[in-house]
């Protein structure tokens, strides 16, 4: 019962997500934004779960994980709203702002009632079908906006993406309320920081934030770099939902595959997968050949976030898991922050192809950082 509630509220949420994500870089664009400008109405997304994430953790542990998922599915909503009322690249910029602040809420909050529900056993299972949710997401998110706003409009989408988001709602009711005993800590900041410390979690919040900040750069820069190949909105939206398919593939096998081979090996493997495709990106001006790198980017980025969101649960303190689950967050918006205004200011300067090729190579180099050598066998905690 848990598992499904928290499969639907995460498919609204990201089907919501997912559908404006692209759709925002291509109406920025029609405004007359820059690359630039566009990395950095990217970044603004990130801006304040980066500084509420671990709060968003330690509030879902004090209260319970209900509330915070209605506070962050509110706060998507009025985010799709603003932009509908007042068309103007401002109102993208506080779009953003609202939106990150309902993707800080939502996904610590799931992840914690997941987290609380699922034994050591079939907590990789949980994971995974939290991640088949995203992944789905990912597929008919691109699809519906690209479709409407080729043959409808920009306004229509965000007024389609509200009425989504209303779905989601009515079944965070079902939710279980399970507030954490409070911890004997001193729980300020620096306590947050010190869980660093351990090196299974350092390895998991790393690779997360890589392969959540590719997937970003990949949704907010490929429509830019599609249509100077005149490619229209929807191809573009199926393109990117490829992706979200093969993410959905990869995370029907992926617990199999962990059995087979190790969490670490199937971590390794899928980033060097997902920055080869990144890297032949720029050399391919076929529509075909661009889907097949987007599925390869998918199957690849489609394993990092649930082994990392099931890493850093097993090493979390068990009064503390929300808080480590905000931990994670953080660093991923940290990485979702810095990297569009970094690859705004490449794609300005040399071009949309060089923001492919700097981001294989950081996901190729960053494999140097989480190959299985560096921590013990991840199997030890699964």
């Amino acid at each position: 019962m848990v598992l499904r509630m928290v499969f639907i509220i995460t498919l609204g949420f990201q089907t919501v997500i997912n559908m404006t994500r692209p759709v925002i870089t291509l109406y920025a664009s029609e405004l007359g934004a820059s690359p630039f400008e566009i990395g950095i109405l990217t970044a603004a997304f990130a801006l304040f779960p980066l500084i509420f994430a671990i709060q968003a953790g330690k509030l879902a542990d004090k209260l319970g994980d209900r509330i915070p998922v209605l506070i962050g599915l509110f706060s998507i909503i009025v985010g799709m709203a603003v932009p509908l009322f007042f068309p103007s690249m401002w109102a993208l910029f506080i779009s953003q702002f609202f939106v990150g602040i309902g993707s800080v809420f939502i996904p610590v909050s799931l992840q914690n009632v997941l987290g609380n529900s699922a034994t050591r056993e079939n907590r990789d299972h949980y994971f995974s079908m939290l991640g088949m949710a995203v992944a789905t997401g990912a597929l008919i998110g691109p699809i519906i906006g690209g479709y409407v706003t080729e043959h409808i409009s920009y306004s229509f989408a965000f007024l389609l993406s509200i009425l989504i988001g209303i779905l989601p709602v009515v079944f965070t009711f079902f939710l279980p309320v399970i507030k954490r005993q409070a911890s004997t800590n001193n729980n300020g900041m620096l306590s947050s920081i010190r869980l660093l410390q351990n090196p299974l979690l350092q390895k998991a919040l790393f690779s997360s934030a890589l392969v959540l900040y590719s997937r970003d750069i990949f949704v907010a820069y490929f429509p830019l770099y599609a249509k100077s190949f005149q490619l229209s909105d929807s191809t573009i939206g199926i393109i990117i939902a490829v992706q979200g398919l093969a993410m959905i593939v990869v995370r029907v096998f992926l617990p199999r595959l962990v059995e087979l081979l190790g969490r670490d090996r199937v971590l390794l493997i899928s980033i060097i997968i997902a920055g080869t495709s990144f890297l032949l990106m720029p050399f391919s001006e076929n529509v075909l050949f661009m889907g097949v790198l987007s599925s390869l980017m998918g199957l690849g980025l489609g394993c990092g976030q649930p082994l990392s969101m099931t890493t850093t649960y097993n090493a979390s303190p068990k009064t503390r898991t929300g808080e480590v689950l905000g931990l994670r967050l953080t660093t991923n918006r940290l990485s979702q922050l810095i990297a569009p205004l970094f690859f705004g200011v490449i794609g300005a300067s040399a071009g949309m192809m060089s923001v492919f090729l700097v981001s294989g190579v950081f996901l190729v180099s960053g494999t140097f950082l989480i190959r299985p050598e560096k921590v013990n066998s991840s199997d030890n905690y699964t």
